[in-house]
């Protein structure tokens, strides 16, 4: 998996749209994160299955919001900005990562 350039300092705005949402997007992962150590406290403990199995179905809707939120701001501020920019190139490369992006993230669901 590669990864994308920083953009140079010459760049407007923030290097990434999430930028903005940043502190709510960490306080979200937090709470995914401890969801996920919940399951495992689940698992230690034998809980029953089923009840497992629904945390495990709510951490998964709670990471695919923040994915969602992730590939809107992706095409909002990363593409949205190499489209601009006139570069055919860069903008060709940004389309075509984000639909790798796309088509990775609509695999898993």
């Amino acid at each position: 998996m590669s990864q994308s350039p920083v953009p140079s300092e010459s760049d407007a705005g923030p290097p990434y749209g999430y930028v903005a949402d940043k502190e709510a997007l960490v306080k979200r992962m937090r709470r995914i994160a401890g969801q996920v150590r919940g399951i495992e406290k689940m698992i230690t403990e034998d809980r029953y299955c089923i009840e497992i199995l629904t945390q495990i179905a709510a951490a998964t809707t709670a990471l695919s919001a923040v994915g969602e939120i992730l590939l809107d701001d992706h095409v909002n501020h990363c593409v949205r900005h190499a489209v601009a920019s006139g570069d055919e190139a860069a903008a060709d490369d940004k389309i075509r990562e984000l639909l790798g992006a796309v088509h990775r993230f609509t695999r898993t669901h």
